[in-house]
């Protein structure tokens, strides 16, 4: 069992890489959408996410198709915490316990697009699809990279508004509204005329 680990843009964040799956593909064979838990009572049917909460000192967790991201304490140090979670992940992918119960596998509500693509019809539905095909393909592997995810949660055709919902190290990281205004609002807006810009949510 082989746990790296890299630096997010949130100091308080630090993601580690597993050289196995984490929560691996999704059903439509994409990277699974990543499920965040910022505290230990949102883990309790994530068996993973419990083992890393319990390292004292650690305020937040997420998962990834093969990573997970810690949030700790901004008292404590990374030089403290660090072997502890390595440990924690490693003992538990190692035992071949399951990640999240199979009975909460399709991840939480914030996980999930606040409006689902059949309530968008005609022009619109083909914006929202290349919304999320924009996302998926350009900006969630950024985003993973740096220890998080995203996820389209809706589109406002009256106003031109996509709101996104950030997870991981993204979340309450200084950088993440640039990211947004700067990167993310910037590229949908060159490739999808009707998008006006882009706003986070919860």
């Amino acid at each position: 069992m082989y746990i790296e680990t890299e630096a997010t843009p949130n100091p308080q964040s630090l993601k580690f890489v597993a050289d196995r799956a984490v929560l691996g593909l999704g059903p439509d064979g994409r990277p699974a959408v990543g499920r965040d838990f910022p505290a230990p009572e949102t883990a309790e049917r994530a068996p993973l996410a419990a083992a890393v909460f319990a390292v004292k000192g650690v305020k937040g967790v997420f998962l990834g198709p093969d990573f997970v991201t810690a949030t700790k304490d901004e008292t404590l140090d990374w030089a403290t915490l660090k072997p502890s979670i390595i440990a924690a992940i490693a003992d538990h992918l190692a035992s071949g316990a399951p990640i999240v119960l199979a009975d909460d596998g399709n991840g939480s509500a914030h996980d999930q697009p606040s409006t689902s693509l059949d309530e968008y019809e005609g022009e619109d539905r083909e914006v929202v699809e290349q919304i999320i095909e924009l996302i998926d393909t350009r900006v969630r592997p950024a985003v993973a990279a740096d220890g998080g995810d995203i996820v389209f949660k809706h589109y406002e055709p009256r106003t031109g508004v996509v709101f996104l919902s950030l997870h991981g190290s993204c979340q309450g990281c200084p950088s993440s509204t640039m990211t947004l205004k700067a990167g993310i609002e910037n590229m949908l807006k060159h490739y999808v005329p009707e998008v006006v810009k882009v706003e986070p949510v919860i």
